[in-house]
């Protein structure tokens, strides 16, 4: 029986990110997977996470783990052999550069969704505005660097963080940041066929 717990929501691209870390590393008899009832008074999982924040890992111990790079790094050397997350120290620090545009992409349209899943009166059109001229930048970024090798190559974070950013705006019907960067799609599709990426896709 599975003696650690992730707590998940089924849309949060952060989530999204840790549970396929979960498939990839082989770990599904290990890591018991609960979907968590956030943004809801009094809900219960208040008292196993005080943040409310999803994802948030319970260890062996009982210790809980908040943020997804951290959770993702601890499943990722679960086996002893992490294969997702290289070491920061590699020449110019060109991996640590990708990721954080990568989560900067995501981030960003994290708040642009849970603006526009607001009743339409309380969004707020210069916050909208903002992401949404921030997500095309970044997506001009990742049309001329989605040939990279590290993203190209075996999968890590960096790649995760970015498909997960992409898929959620799709999923929420707020567009699609592939359409005329066809580097950019043919990667994005490439991914797509991953078992693991297939079995957390949103609304699967």
């Amino acid at each position: 029986m599975a003696n650690v717990k992730l707590y998940i929501t089924p849309t949060s691209p952060y989530a999204r990110v840790a549970r396929i870390v979960v498939l990839e590393k082989g770990l599904a008899d290990r890591v018991e997977v609960v979907e968590a009832r956030t943004r809801s008074t009094g809900s219960p999982y208040y008292d196993i996470n005080p943040s409310g924040r999803v994802p948030y890992l319970v260890r062996e111990d009982g210790t809980g783990l908040e943020d997804s790079r951290l959770i993702a790094t601890w499943l990722d050397n679960l086996d002893g052999s992490p294969t997702l997350t290289p070491a920061l120290a590699s020449a110019d620090w060109q991996y640590g550069r990708l990721e954080t545009y990568a989560q900067s992409l995501t981030d960003g349209l994290s708040v642009w969704v849970r603006e526009m899943r607001r009743p339409e009166n309380e969004r707020s059109p210069t916050i909208i505005a903002h992401e949404k001229a921030r997500a095309n930048r970044l997506a001009d970024f990742w049309g001329r660097e989605i040939s990279h090798p590290l993203m190209q190559g075996p999968l890590n974070l960096a790649q995760l963080y970015l498909l997960a950013g992409i898929d959620q705006l799709v999923h929420w019907g707020h567009g699609d940041l592939t359409e005329g960067r066809p580097q950019l799609a043919a990667w994005l599709a490439r991914l797509h066929q991953r078992p693991s990426i297939r079995a957390t896709a949103p609304g699967a």
